[in-house]
């Protein structure tokens, strides 16, 4: 997925534990691993508005964009959809 989510980056700087986030975000702890695995299809802004303000951090310091295209050596329209 073209979408990398660094909430560990933040996780670290912060010193901040898996299960102590999700408290004070108030989501399941496998909730966040999803997130922070980069297997969530999804997030809800109320969600990634909670991380930023627990982390004290911007929605770009959690989310970048990588170009598609760097999948297998592929042009963007001929990369395979994740399943």
């Amino acid at each position: 997925m073209p979408i990398v989510v660094d909430i560990d980056v933040m996780l670290a700087r912060r010193k901040m534990s898996v299960g102590e986030l999700a408290e004070r975000v108030g989501i399941t702890p496998a909730n966040l691993a999803v997130l922070k695995n980069g297997r969530a299809k999804a997030v809800r802004f109320a969600t990634l508005a909670a991380l930023c303000e627990v982390l004290d951090c911007q929605p770009g310091e959690l989310l970048r964009w990588e170009a598609a295209d760097e999948l297998d050596g592929l042009p963007a329209q001929d990369a395979p959809v994740p399943r």
